[in-house]
C-alpha cells in the first residue's frame, strides 16, 4: 500500500470515526473496515487513540501553581532574558541608531541650508544686526 492510499485510510477513517461520512460513503468505509485487516487495524488503532485521550481530559488538572512555577523556572534558566522588557538599544544594535541619527542630522542640516528661510545661511547683502554696547564713563 503506498503512502498516500494509506493516509486517504486514515483520514476516510478518522471521519467514519468524527461520524462526518453520510450515505454511501459511510457504508463503503464501514464495509472495508469489517472485511479488509488493514483498514481494521487502522480503525482499532484510532479508537484505542481517541480512548487514551478522553481519558487525559479526565485526569485531575494541573495544580494552581503550575504556572507560576513554570514561569519561574524559565526566567532563572534565561536569566531575565526571556521575560525581560526589551529597549530598542537592546534590539537594533548602537551603531546602526548611530548611522540613523547622523543620516538625520544630516539631512535636517541641508534642509535647513537650502531653504529660503533657513537659519543656517548668512545674508551677504545685510550686515549683521549688531547690538551696541554703550560703556558708562565715570
Amino acid at each position: 500500500m503506498t503512502e498516500d492510499a494509506e493516509d486517504e485510510m486514515v483520514a476516510k477513517i478518522s471521519d467514519l470515526v468524527d461520524g462526518l461520512l453520510t450515505g454511501a460513503e459511510r457504508d463503503e468505509v464501514t464495509a472495508k473496515v469489517q472485511t479488509d485487516e488493514a483498514w481494521k487495524r487502522v480503525h482499532e488503532d484510532i479508537l484505542e487513540t481517541r480512548k487514551h485521550l478522553s481519558d487525559l481530559r479526565r485526569k485531575a488538572p494541573a495544580p494552581e501553581a503550575f504556572t507560576k512555577n513554570v514561569t519561574e523556572t524559565i526566567h532563572q534558566r534565561s536569566r531575565g532574558g526571556f521575560f525581560a522588557r526589551r529597549t530598542l538599544g537592546d534590539r537594533v544594535p548602537f551603531g546602526v541608531l548611530l548611522i540613523v541619527a547622523l543620516v538625520a542630522l544630516a539631512v535636517v542640516g541641508y534642509l535647513m541650508w537650502s531653504s529660503q528661510t533657513g537659519s543656517l545661511k548668512v545674508d551677504q547683502k545685510k550686515p549683521a544686526d549688531r547690538p551696541s554696547i554703550s560703556v558708562p564713563t565715570p
